[in-house]
């Protein structure tokens, strides 16, 4: 079973109803002028008096380039989900997700703004990649396919030493500063409501199925 066979009409449609939402307000908040975009983006110190922000923070962008490449990041993610059929229960994961990731920047008090989407488009692979550990044991190639994914984001967030410091890094070719502990709380984020989602889904499941053969 595949994470849309109970229902696979419109399951994914929903998956990529939330990377076009993150599309579309991440180009709505460049629109803004800077005013708009300072009360938008991630401040700790605003963390529980202006809630929102723990939202709206993945839709600000510094830099053309800032935004080019976290919108083409939510194209590939997007159709990761489609490839990898996630359906509703996948996609209420990433969207529990996105606010925790930026809430678990509260662990760095130096990191005193932030914006963009990576963080949250990370969230969206380590959710894929639960889902895809998660399938039954016959789909051994898509579990194969889940266990890569998993590694490779691994990889990717110890070379970018997230808890090192300065919280805030200039790397090369990038014309602003990075700030990879978001990657790494997009990962936990993704990985911790997937893993929830997909329990709680399975039990329900299980609850339904018992129910109806003790009735019949």
């Amino acid at each position: 079973m595949t994470a849309t066979d109970a229902d696979p009409r419109g399951a994914v449609r929903v998956w990529m109803l939330m990377a076009l939402g993150l599309t579309a307000g991440s180009l709505l908040a460049w629109l803004q002028p800077p005013a708009v975009q300072a009360w938008l983006e991630w401040r700790p110190e605003h963390a529980w008096d202006q809630p929102w922000r723990a939202f709206t923070a993945a839709w600000v962008h510094w830099s053309p380039q800032h935004l080019v490449a976290n919108l083409a990041g939510c194209a590939v993610v997007g159709l990761l989900g489609v490839t990898a059929r996630l359906g509703r229960t996948e996609t209420l994961a990433w969207l529990l997700a996105w606010p925790l990731t930026q809430l678990l920047l509260l662990s760095e008090p130096q990191l005193n703004r932030f914006g963009g989407l990576s963080g949250v488009l990370h969230a969206g692979v380590a959710v894929a990649a639960v889902s895809l550990l998660r399938e039954p044991r016959i789909h051994g190639r898509v579990r194969a396919i889940g266990l890569l994914i998993a590694l490779g984001l691994g990889a990717k967030i110890i070379g970018e030493q997230p808890l090192a410091e300065p919280p805030l890094r200039h790397w090369d070719g990038w014309n602003i500063a990075i700030a990879p502990l978001a990657h790494l709380t997009g990962a936990l984020s993704g990985a911790v409501t997937a893993l929830l989602c997909l329990i709680l889904r399975d039990a329900k499941r299980d609850a339904s199925t018992s129910s109806d053969s003790s009735s019949s």
